[in-house]
């Protein structure tokens, strides 16, 4: 089993790829720790909360993480998760019936990590990196202990934030910053791949064909995502981004990746929050050859060739968006 924190803003996505660790057999869910980020730390964790109480999961922890982003003012996406966080229509949630722990989120990843084998433990941020970079300042020796950093967020194309910056990145890039300059394994999970895990009303019929209260929820939740979405974003079906780095830590072969370096653009004007993949040896194919080549050949097998061997960074490029949704119909089921 891999061993995972999952470190989270719910947030509509969230919850999925929270339900998604919870419920697949593969993973050992250590704990959730909560950042602000869809929304206020207070509101998120609430949610949180809220989405474990469904799930029936009330032994698993929950700790509160830090109140603001290292340097930016507070920002929240409430156009996509509504008034608090994570909007639903026709369900009713229930008063939480999980703890919040008594320390901070940033000293319980700190103490886990220490406390558990080195090489054991993931880490899965899916919003914005702030108790990530601050548990790494804390306690330097977590890095060379943490066996990767699958997060949510970057892209290497067109941003959702900005015309190049994703959301989780923009709202605290120094923090981003610090995560991708640390010398563990980073592969990031972004819109480009993301983008491609939409929820479309058959993906509906089956949570609500599963007959349980995960399953239902799960529905509702999608209905007030995909209004929220297309009148913020313009789609008919909203891309579920977060379960997708969970994804990967459960089957890296329904993700496929590149490893190429990335950097955190902190001063452009126009480009604050970008994730800078360095792209140069997929030559005049350039994106497209990521987002469509065939693993091992072309200009992604070119790339892969030619790739530094003492980088640690890498992007997700591609979905294998059947077993994608499987897996996670499969951990709702299981949920019961």
């Amino acid at each position: 089993m891999r061993k995972i924190i999952l470190d989270c803003d719910p947030g509509h996505d969230d919850a999925v790829a929270i339900l998604l660790a919870a419920g697949n057999p593969d993973i050992e869910l250590l704990g959730l720790t909560t950042v602000g980020g869809n929304h206020t730390i207070d509101h998120v964790t609430r949610n949180a909360q809220q989405v474990l109480t469904v799930a029936g999961l009330k032994d698993l922890p929950v700790y509160r993480g830090v109140t603001r982003p290292l340097l930016n003012d507070v920002i929240t996406a409430e156009d996509i998760h509504g008034d608090t966080g994570m909007e639903i229509h026709g369900f009713d949630l229930p008063e939480p019936a999980v703890p919040v722990g008594e320390i901070g989120a940033v000293q319980w990843i700190v103490d886990t990590l220490m406390r558990e084998e080195p090489g054991t433990v993931t880490l899965v941020p899916t919003g914005p990196l702030t108790n990530i970079a601050l548990a790494a300042r804390l306690e330097p020796r977590i890095v060379s202990r943490v066996r990767e950093v699958v997060l949510m967020g970057g892209a290497y194309g067109a941003g959702n934030f900005s015309p190049s910056a994703e959301f989780n990145i923009a709202v605290d890039p120094e923090a981003a910053a610090i995560v991708f300059g640390e010398d563990w394994p980073v592969v990031m999970v972004g819109l480009d791949l993301t983008h491609q895990a939409l929820a479309t009303p058959e993906v509906q019929d089956r949570f609500r064909g599963l007959g349980t209260a995960s399953g239902d929820f799960l529905a509702a939740l999608v209905d007030a995502f995909r209004a929220n979405y297309k009148d913020a974003q313009g789609f008919d079906n909203p891309p579920v981004h977060d379960p997708c780095a969970v994804a990967y830590v459960i089957d890296p072969s329904v993700v496929e990746t590149v490893s190429v370096p990335v950097s955190v653009e902190l001063a452009g004007t126009l480009t604050r929050g970008r994730t800078v993949a360095d792209l140069r040896a997929f030559g005049a194919l350039g994106l497209s050859a990521l987002a469509s080549g065939v693993p091992g050949e072309g200009a992604a097998g070119a790339a892969a060739s030619a790739a530094d061997p003492a980088c640690n960074t890498s992007v997700a490029t591609r979905l294998d968006v059947d077993r994608f949704w499987d897996l996670v119909v499969d951990a709702v089921e299981r949920l019961g």
